[in-house]
Parts: C-alpha cells; sequence; structure tokens
C-alpha cells in the first residue's frame, strides 16, 4: 500500500483502534498456516485449543437439533432451558446458587469479555488486570478509554497472586478485579487462601470482580478450582465467566456465558442483544445435552493432557537454558527462557523458522511475559515427543 494511501485510510479509521494491539497468538499462528501452505510440517503449540473432537454425543444433538428445525432466534439471553442447565452446573460444580435469569448466553467467553467490560467501564475508570495475562482484558478497557493496571504474576510464587501489591495499586478510580484461574499463560491456580484474601480486598474497596473460569474442568494433580463467587459477599459483586470451549473441546462452537446478579444481566443483554442478538439456536440445544449427559469425556481428556504435561515438563528442564514450572491446570507451559539473552519475539520466531515448532512469545501477554514462551501441550502425545526434540536441537544451535 502507498505512503498516500495508508495516510488517506488512516483519515477514515476511529482513531480509537489505535488503543488495541492486534493478537499476537494469531500474528505467530498465521505465520505458521503460511509455512504450512508452502509445504513446511510445523507443530503448532501457540493456539489454546484441545486437538481431541468434540464428543460424539454433543454432535449427535446439534444433528438433531438441526433435524428437528431448530434454526430460529431464541431470547437475547440465550434459550431458558440452556440457562436452566447452567444454573444447575453451577450449583452442583462450584457452589454458586445462581437462577437461570442471573444467567446471559454469549458466543463464546470472547463476547462475555468485551460485554462485561464495556457495561462497568467509564472513561478514565482503572481495572486491576495480571501480568502476564490474556490481552483482551487490557485491549477492551483501552478501547474504552479506562486504565488497565498491571499487577505480577511472578515464576517464583507458583504464579499466585501478591495481595500486598493487589492492596497497593487500588486508587479511588479503581472499579473491578480481573481474575483468571487456571491462568492463561502461566497454567497457573489461585489457591483459597489468595481468593478470600482477594475477596476481602473486593469488598473493603467496593470493586467488582471478573471471574475468568474457562479452564475450570483443566485441573491436575489433584488440584481444586474455587469460584470466587462461591466466597461469603462475593456473589454480588462478582461476573462468573466460563464458556464450553475448553472443557469439551467446542472452541468453534462459540458458546459462552457470563453469570451475574438480574439487574447486572439485564445491563449486559443491552449490548448482547445489539452486538449478537443471541447464540446459534441449535448450538444452545447441543449444549444442553454437553451439560446434562457428560459421563467422563472431560476426565479422559484431563488424563491425557496431565500424560502430555509430565513429558513436555521433563523433555523442557532436560534442556540447558530452558526450565519451567509443572502448570497446575488448563493446558499451557510458561517456559523460562531467560538464560539464552536473546528476547522472547526473537526466540519465538527463530524457533518457527528453524525448528518448525510455533509458541508464543510471552511478551505477548505483557512485560511480565518477556523471557517466557507459552506452549500448548494441547497437541498429541507424538507431535509433543517430536517438538520437544526439535526445541532441544534448536536452543543448543543458538547457544553454539
Amino acid at each position: 500500500m502507498t505512503d498516500e494511501r495508508m495516510i488517506g485510510m488512516n483519515k477514515k479509521i476511529a482513531a480509537r483502534m489505535d488503543m488495541l494491539e492486534p493478537s499476537g497468538i494469531r500474528k505467530v499462528n498465521e505465520k505458521a498456516l503460511a509455512m504450512e501452505r508452502a509445504g513446511e510440517k510445523v507443530l503448532h503449540f501457540e493456539i489454546g485449543r484441545p486437538d481431541f473432537d468434540t464428543p460424539e454425543y454433543i454432535k449427535k444433538a446439534c444433528e438433531k437439533s438441526l433435524e428437528a428445525g431448530d434454526v430460529f432466534y431464541t431470547s437475547n439471553f440465550g434459550s431458558m432451558e440452556l440457562r436452566t442447565a447452567i444454573a444447575e452446573k453451577l450449583r452442583k460444580q462450584n457452589h454458586i446458587d445462581y437462577k437461570p435469569t442471573e444467567i446471559l448466553v454469549t458466543v463464546g467467553l470472547s463476547e462475555a469479555v468485551f460485554d462485561v467490560l464495556c457495561s462497568i467501564l467509564d472513561e478514565g475508570d482503572e481495572i486491576l488486570v495480571p501480568d502476564p495475562v490474556w490481552i483482551n482484558y487490557k485491549n477492551v478497557p483501552r478501547l474504552l478509554g479506562a486504565v488497565p493496571v498491571s499487577f505480577g504474576l511472578k515464576e517464583e510464587t507458583g504464579f499466585q497472586i501478591d495481595l500486598a501489591e493487589v492492596r497497593s495499586k487500588v486508587t479511588g478510580k479503581t472499579k473491578a478485579l480481573v481474575l483468571i484461574s487456571p491462568n492463561n499463560p502461566t497454567g497457573g491456580v489461585l489457591s483459597e487462601e489468595t481468593l478470600r484474601g482477594l475477596a476481602e480486598i473486593a469488598i473493603e474497596n467496593d470493586l467488582m470482580v471478573i471471574a475468568d473460569e474457562v479452564y475450570e474442568r483443566l485441573v491436575f494433580d489433584g488440584e481444586r478450582h474455587i469460584s470466587i463467587a462461591s466466597l461469603p459477599g462475593m456473589k454480588e459483586r462478582t461476573f462468573t465467566m466460563n464458556g464450553l470451549s475448553k472443557a469439551y473441546s467446542m472452541t468453534g462452537w462459540r458458546l459462552g456465558y457470563v453469570a451475574a446478579p438480574e439487574e447486572y444481566i439485564a445491563v449486559l443483554n443491552k449490548i448482547h442483544q445489539h452486538n449478537t442478538t443471541c447464540a446459534p439456536s441449535f448450538v444452545q440445544t447441543a449444549s444442553i445435552t454437553a451439560l446434562r449427559d457428560e459421563t467422563d469425556e472431560v476426565e479422559r481428556m484431563v488424563a491425557e493432557y496431565s500424560r502430555r504435561r509430565d513429558y513436555a515438563v521433563r523433555a523442557i528442564n532436560g534442556i540447558p537454558g530452558l526450565s519451567c514450572q509443572t502448570p497446575k491446570g488448563a493446558f499451557y507451559i510458561f517456559i523460562n527462557a531467560k538464560k539464552l539473552g536473546v528476547s522472547s519475539a526473537r526466540l519465538a520466531d527463530y524457533l518457527l523458522d528453524h525448528a518448525k515448532i510455533a509458541m508464543v512469545p510471552g511478551d505477548v501477554f505483557g512485560p511480565g511475559g518477556e523471557g517466557y514462551l507459552r506452549m500448548s501441550f494441547a497437541n498429541s502425545y507424538e507431535n509433543i515427543i517430536e517438538g520437544c526434540e526439535r526445541l532441544r536441537r534448536a536452543v543448543e544451535e543458538l547457544r553454539g
């Protein structure tokens, strides 16, 4: 594109778009896909997408729904039967007593994040956000003219949140606190002690809490996920957000939800109904089946993730210059590569160009991620073995 055309285009684009950073994850993915189209064999460890097929019973429920002509709009809030099934799930698994009218069905968790942040943040408001973090939690506040204020997740503390640091970041402008547990990108799971401390801070300072729990079912080694909304005094100030993408391997189905007090759900729906109207009806119907007819599908996926994780962690920690903790949840390993002395971006490019392995540079998730790589182990056991061997050889060559 010529400079003249670029200048002309820039005059027509809203200035707020300068606040948005493109997805660094998708940048890596697009480059990897281009290499594949050119005939390269690339191993994908960059995308947070389960490699399992959606369980057969869910797909059959969708087919049956389509055959029955279930192809029309539902309520903007989502079908009452699905919202009832979600409320049952939250009561049974998360120990939170939500009514169906306290639930909004969204088109994936991404929409839920956008709707919630748009509903509570005014220009100049501050929102406390982990660093490193999935970048949507910084991009959307900036788009709204709000200010994301970072608090650190440190490897030496198992990526737990430092309560004293969070307290120190609260000001008169602070509106909300973002919690992601299990965490993307670190794989950390917040302890009950940490959650109770954060609940105390939220109540003392009248903060809203945005609880991203989309990885809640993917926990290992007996670790227990706790929903902060289940703690005393927290349901009324928490947006509990989740979806079916990760646990049920339904990323392309785009089904998420928000649970919150009914008055907040009514406000969220103002954005949702103008933005997306409703989630696809047949996907909603299949999701009811997913929630109510599950047997051991999720547990089998988690067992296989655990096997892959254990191999990858051993292999990575055996490579001079690299190290990592064993993640307690999600399907990411946050690899410490600081001893190699190159930036995360340069290292990720090097690995993709020379070893044909796609990983995400840690700085994509914020300054706290510099010096790290995020590796998704949502790939086959065989590809993880080959990928770790390619990683070993590439690092050896880089170190000379």
